[in-house]
Order: C-alpha cells, then sequence, then structure tokens
C-alpha cells in the first residue's frame, strides 16, 4: 500500500498538468467507446487499448455483467450504459472478457457460494444464459469457452437495453466483444461469425 500512496502523491509532480490536455479535460469528457470489463486487478482498460485520459469511459464488475434493463433496483451497470449513451454519446461498447476469470471459474466449478451471498446473487444474474454450457449440453467446457460465451451473452443483454436498442436500429451504435488473454496480452476479436479472432495489427 505504501507504494501506491507514494504514486499517488507524487501524480502531480509525474505528469505535465501544466500542458493543454488536461485543461480540456476539465472542461468534459468526450469519451470514444464505453468498455465494459472484470474488476480483476490483471485487466486494465487503458494499458490494454493505451486510451489516454478521457478516452474511454469504463465500467468494471466480477464478471463484466450487464445486467437486464428491466431489474428491480437501483443499478450501477443500467446507469453507466445509459449516461454513456444518453449523455456522452459514445457510439461504441466493448464487453471485454479475460482469460483466468474468478468470477466465471466459479460458476464453472459451480462453488458453494453462500459464504458470499452478494457474490453469488451476482453471479446468477450471468448463469441463466450459461445454463446450457454449465449444465452439461457441451460436455467439459473450457473455462475460455465460459469467458467467450459470457461475453457473448451481455452482448445479447445490452442490445435489450432501450437507449443501446433505439441507436443500434438507427446505426448510431457498435458493439464489440473481446477476450484478453492475461498472460500472453493477447486481444480476441468477436467476429461476424461468433468466433473469437486475433486480429493482426
Amino acid at each position: 500500500m505504501k507504494a501506491l500512496l507514494d504514486r499517488a502523491r507524487s501524480f502531480k509532480r509525474r505528469v505535465d498538468f501544466e500542458s493543454g490536455e488536461y485543461r480540456r479535460l476539465a472542461e468534459g469528457q468526450y469519451p470514444e467507446a464505453l468498455f465494459i470489463t472484470c474488476s480483476d486487478s490483471r485487466v486494465i482498460p487503458a494499458l490494454i487499448t493505451g486510451a489516454r485520459p478521457g478516452e474511454i469511459f469504463e465500467l468494471r464488475n466480477a464478471g463484466n455483467i450487464v445486467p437486464p434493463h428491466d431489474q428491480q433496483g437501483a443499478s450501477g451497470e443500467a446507469a453507466t450504459v445509459e449516461y454513456a449513451l444518453e449523455v456522452l454519446g459514445v457510439q461504441d461498447i466493448v464487453v471485454c472478457g479475460h482469460s483466468h476469470c474468478g468470477a466465471m471459474g466459479a460458476l464453472k466449478s459451480g462453488d458453494d457460494l453462500s459464504a458470499l451471498p452478494g457474490v453469488d446473487a451476482w453471479l446468477q444474474l450471468a448463469r441463466p444464459r450459461l445454463a446450457p454450457v454449465l449444465d452439461g449440453v457441451v460436455e467439459d467446457p473450457s473455462l475460455p469457452d465460459i469467458a467467450q460465451l459470457n461475453v457473448v451473452n451481455q452482448l445479447a443483454t445490452l442490445r435489450s437495453h432501450p437507449a443501446a436498442r433505439r441507436r443500434l436500429d438507427t446505426g448510431r451504435l457498435r458493439l464489440h466483444g473481446w477476450y484478453y488473454e492475461v498472460d500472453t496480452g493477447q486481444v480476441h476479436e468477436l467476429d461476424g461469425d461468433g468466433l473469437f479472432r486475433v486480429h493482426a495489427a
């Protein structure tokens, strides 16, 4: 923790806050994309994409889950999607799953999460769409298979959000599915055939 604190305290000295870039940021944000990914500490959107401050609007939670828009109660996820689309006007949304995902691993192995009721309730949002794979229709699915299917499922859920649906219908929004390999740095992109592929730079 001391190293984190020291770096935070020296941040102002390490960055040129006199530049026009940071003055412009103070006037408002105009991100290019909403980036939805896992809270996992090994997945850092700005590092993966090379994004500068102000370029991506981030939504992070366990398992990069997008709750259904009609879910009861307040939802930070729904609020973030709504704000990104209705206020910031982003035209691209990326849902990025990743290798070695603890959330997807818990679903795959059927872990008893009764000691973690909040985690258990949260992961249940992803389970229905993963049920065919988790319940044996696909024999012994791999963790990457489950994490990638979860990305596809979360994109489908996003399509049902009214603000997203309106923009998709009028061509003002593009959805992207990514899968990031923690150990290799490789990013796989979901293509039109529903397959995750590595695209050469």
